[in-house]
């Protein structure tokens, strides 16, 4: 990734739905103007998701989904209707194509979309081909109150017709929240705790904090960086102590114990645990941590897929600090990626990493999934400030 490239999480997700050979394929090309997906006659030519990163004008950096038919059929094809679910967790805002009159099958998913609060465009595709329009077009406005937009992609009538319904869907401040608002102000002297390990290779910041010091520039703070063994020489170099102390949450005791009292604390996962997900679910469900037996059994939920490290903090670290505290007995299971079990109710806690890797729409399915399982979730650097007795006094708005 280069240095002026947008990160697949910070990209609007829009996602297309519909039946095997619908013309989802072709719509997401004639969007792209690029061969983006495989098209073909013979149904069920998309198997996995296909994601295509996009600059789209009036909509700005985006990933469109292409998904498979979620009419696909037999052992195969519930595992890809299954993988099209998974991106509709993704989905910031949902292209449903129509092909048919009979929408009964779409009626499902354009109700999973409403339940999580997804804004649905509807489209009828090969009108070119399609000799029953405004039956298709009835039939989904008496279903959906949904006006669809037609369109021809193969002799590209009608796209810009769907960027624009997208656009008009967008949130005015969408991706716009900052990530440290409310915590500082213009001018404000903001340092840096950066440990530089096997997390960050050489010559590499790892993505929160790339992140985390853009929008420091963008609120046109005064930005100091330090790594934990030089705190002491960072803040002798200042002539009044920073305003906020933003660290990584695995030093934060050490960086807690050496703060100015009129300074703020915060870290990086929790400041991203704002952005991406529900803060306050967070710190609610860090309560658990009190509760956790012997008997208990953690699920340890990472957005990056990497092949495990020495004190990787959510294989070796999370869990050591927790059975220090619990009992060695206390079960830790540990996913990554877009891992995630669909059963959830053998967890007393889930523990989820900053998601610096994930859109906000997608963290906030996770959480409503552990909602409704019953199951408290919490972030790393919430769990870590919890286990280190000093939750109640870091900052997260």
């Amino acid at each position: 990734m280069s240095l002026t490239t947008t990160p697949s999480a910070n990209r609007l997700h829009i996602g297309i739905f519909g039946k095997r050979n619908s013309g989802k394929s072709s719509l997401i090309n004639a969007i792209t103007n690029q061969d983006t997906a495989l098209t073909s006659e013979v149904a069920g030519t998309t198997t996995d998701p296909v994601y295509k990163a996009m600059e789209i004008h009036g909509i700005g950096p985006c990933m469109l989904i292409d998904t498979a038919g979620f009419d696909d059929e037999g052992e195969l094809g519930a595992l890809r209707v299954r993988r099209t679910r998974d991106a509709l967790e993704k989905t910031d805002v949902a292209i449903v194509v129509f092909c048919e009159a009979d929408v009964s099958l779409e009626a499902d998913w354009i109700g999973a979309l409403q339940e999580r609060g997804t804004p649905v465009v509807a489209v009828i595709n090969k009108a070119d081909l399609l000799g029953n329009v405004s039956e298709i077009a009835r039939a989904i406005h008496d279903a959906f109150s949904l006006f669809p937009i037609v369109v021809s992609a193969k002799e590209r009538t009608g796209v810009k017709d769907v960027i624009e319904a997208v656009i008009r869907q967008l949130p005015e401040d969408y991706e716009k929240k900052s990530i440290t608002a409310g915590l500082v102000g213009e001018g404000d002297v903001v340092l840096l705790v950066m440990p530089q390990d096997i997390q960050a290779p050489k010559g590499r910041l790892i993505l929160p904090q790339v992140q985390t010091i853009r929008d420091l520039l963008d609120n046109r703070c005064v930005v100091l960086s330090v790594t934990a063994d030089k705190l002491d020489e960072g803040l002798a170099a200042l002539r009044e102590p920073p305003r906020l102390i933003i660290t990584d949450s695995q030093v934060f005791p050490a960086v807690y114990q050496k703060k100015p009292p009129e300074s703020l604390l915060t870290s990086f996962s929790v400041l991203m645990a704002a952005v991406k997900g529900d803060i306050a679910s967070f710190v609610e469900g860090a309560a658990a941590i009190d509760a956790l037996t012997p008997d208990s059994r953690v699920l340890i939920a990472e957005a990056c897929t990497h092949a495990p490290l020495e004190e990787d903090i959510g294989r070796v670290k999370l869990p050591r600090l927790l059975r220090r505290r619990v009992g060695e007995a206390l079960a830790v299971d540990v996913v990554s990626g877009p891992d995630f079990p669909e059963d959830l109710s053998g967890y007393n806690l889930i523990i989820h990493c900053g998601a610096c890797m994930f859109n906000r729409r997608y963290v906030l399915s996770r959480i409503e999934r552990a909602r409704a399982a019953g199951v408290p979730i919490t972030n790393y650097g919430v769990a870590l400030a919890k286990l280190g007795g000093i939750l109640d006094k870091i900052s997260y708005r």
